[in-house]
């Protein structure tokens, strides 16, 4: 009989916190009974946590039950075609240590390797490479879920359609992801040929971000956001691609190659460290520092892809209070004036983000709730503490919400349902697949509830 946990938990933001009653399952036949309990999962509901690192209340539930996917991590054999089979639990992490010797890798990553594979389905996770390939569900082949009737389902782009892509963005609400199967891309190492660029301002930015002479299979901007006056919206564009042999120097053509050191924060900062001159002098010191790599470099893959990932518990950066990650998209026209504004409303009240980016999506899928469209996608790492920080963050809601944009669900920890519907134009669409196959709303969590979610939008 599994037991509970009584945990408080957050999102990787550290907010909100709430104490959460906890489960563990060791196997899916423990996780089957547990999911057929009715006492036991009260009218709370049940979500599904990987590792944690959506940034807000998407795998919490101060009234229901959440439980942990992190002992239903299975890998398959990749096959000659690089498919993979996954339990829902395994991690990129997983995935990378396995197939990457072998000659794949995952056509989609967000920026850390401690994720789940049921998680970067649930959020449809973007990774560098938008533009080009689309999100994590244009790779999966199809994927097996466990309904609220306790039916284990197999859906795919062509069976279940409409179920597949509710699923896929769907933050863990239409049942629970038993397995994934993956389509890998092939490599020809672990490393990456990479080049910087600057641009001074944000027109050059953009303009950068559509030269194809600039364009690499994998693309994105580190953004200064305390920047101002001529130098508003100034970045540094990193691009890459997988290195071919060819690419290599000798001594990287073979062997094992070596990371770099991790590092571990072991204690929750002084609120006061993150300041809006601590951030802007760690700006201008980023800015100054790739002014000199003009020329291609070669990386390890973890160095490009998940370059956070080398200090462990980085969240604790921001202190016991914790950060908004706030990550917004506008529409191709109108991303210039969008996020023009955006960085004029940051600067004027003096709001510091530590580290931001800007990429360019390619265009959508068809999940109901997936966050990319085509357009710019901005990424804010903003410290708690500001009593006025969440009623600025509602008037940049009501900005994109004016420009046609949407607010990520997956860093969301605050947003107005109102505001929400308002972002995703398929919501009803998505409610009506959700009334069918969990009519008794049998999957939610805080994100859930907060955003009204539910069948009927109460």
């Amino acid at each position: 009989m599994l037991e509970a946990m009584k945990i408080e938990l957050s999102g990787w933001g550290g907010y909100p916190r709430v104490e959460s009653r906890v489960f563990k399952p060791a196997d899916f036949a423990q996780l089957k009974t547990l999911a057929s309990s009715d006492e036991t999962i009260g009218s709370g509901g049940l979500i599904m946590r990987g590792q944690g690192r959506s940034y807000g209340d998407a795998a919490t539930s101060n009234s229901g039950i959440v439980v942990l996917t992190e002992q239903l991590n299975a890998l398959g054999q990749t096959d000659a075609k690089g498919l993979l089979r996954a339990d829902a639990g395994a991690t990129l992490e997983d995935i990378l240590r396995v197939v990457v010797p072998q000659g794949w890798f995952p056509a989609v990553v967000p920026g850390t390797k401690y994720v789940s594979v049921g998680g970067c389905l649930a959020a449809d996770v973007h990774g560098k490479n938008h533009h080009r390939d689309g999100s994590f569900a244009n790779h999966v082949t199809e994927f097996e879920i466990l309904l609220a009737d306790k039916t284990r389902l197999t859906c795919a782009p062509t069976s279940n359609a409409d179920l597949f892509w509710a699923t896929a963005g769907g933050m863990g609400l239409t049942g629970i992801i038993a397995s994934v199967n993956l389509q890998l891309v092939p490599v020809a190492s672990a490393f990456m040929s990479v080049q910087y660029h600057q641009a001074e301002n944000l027109d050059a930015t953009l303009a950068m971000l559509s030269d194809k002479s600039l364009d690499d299979s994998y693309t994105v901007m580190w953004l200064d956001c305390s920047a101002r006056g001529r130098k508003l919206g100034r970045s540094v564009l990193l691009r890459g691609h997988h290195a071919t042999k060819d690419e290599l120097p000798p001594e990287l053509r073979d062997g094992n190659p070596k990371t770099g050191k991790s590092y571990s924060i072991n204690f929750d900062f002084p609120s006061w460290v993150l300041n809006s001159y601590s951030v802007a002098a760690f700006n201008e010191f980023y800015y100054r520092l790739h002014k000199q790599r003009q020329k291609p470099l070669v990386q390890h893959y973890e160095e490009f892809f998940f370059p956070l990932d080398r200090i462990g518990n980085w969240n604790r950066m921001y202190g016991r209070r914790g950060f908004i990650q706030y990550q917004c998209v506008f529409p191709l026209n109108d991303s210039a004036q969008g996020l023009q504004i955006l960085l004029e409303e940051l600067r004027a009240a003096s709001r510091a983000s530590f580290l931001s980016v800007l990429k360019l999506f390619g265009p959508g899928n068809k999940g109901q709730l997936s966050f990319p469209i085509e357009g710019y996608t901005l990424t804010l790492d903003l410290p708690l503490g500001d009593p006025d920080l969440l009623p600025s963050l509602d008037r940049l809601d009501e900005l994109v919400v004016k420009f046609g944009g949407r607010v990520y669900l997956a860093k969301d920890a605050r947003m107005r349902p109102e505001n929400f519907k308002r972002m995703y134009p398929l919501l009803e669409d998505w409610r009506r697949i959700k009334q069918r196959v969990d009519p008794n709303d049998r999957f939610q969590s805080d994100l859930s509830r907060r955003l009204q979610l539910s069948k009927d939008g109460d």
